[in-house]
């Protein structure tokens, strides 16, 4: 089990299932956008449009989404799922600040809702393993 010095072992919230937590509110916030994606949604259509990379960047981020997924539900990759996760969603929330607006398409704000949790799940699991990102990092470049 993980304990760092905010997770004793007699915590009522153990960073395993905190991490767990995360690792699920990630990955299916990202899995349900691919219906969308993959599904060619008009909604999906208009926003990548908008964007200029319709069908090119719909059907590729699709595919980067579902494989960032994957390597946050599978232990061995939970940590470089979570990283990519971060770099993804930090591009979402860019595009929403910059290029599209927090509501697009009289949303309410949905999409943009579920791209801060999805972030928020995804640094929160980078922190719950930065022990284990700082000791592959000393073990890989010896500082």
């Amino acid at each position: 089990m993980l304990h760092g010095p905010g997770f004793p072992p007699n915590a009522i919230v153990s960073a395993r299932s905190l991490s767990w937590t995360f690792r699920i509110l990630a990955a299916m916030i990202l899995t349900q956008s691919l219906v969308y994606k993959f599904g060619s949604h008009p909604d999906s259509i208009m926003l990548f449009t908008e964007l200029g990379v319709e069908p090119a960047g719909r059907v590729s981020l699709g595919i980067v989404e579902l494989v960032v997924a994957l390597l946050i539900l599978y232990p061995r990759t939970t940590l470089l799922g979570g990283i990519l996760g971060v770099f993804i969603m930090a591009g979402a929330l860019f595009t929403h600040f910059f290029l599209i607006g927090i509501i697009f398409n009289n949303d309410g704000g949905k999409l943009f809702g579920l791209a801060v949790i999805c972030f928020l799940s995804c640094v929160g699991q980078v922190i719950i393993l930065k022990n284990q990102l700082i000791s592959y990092i000393k073990n890989r470049y010896v500082i």
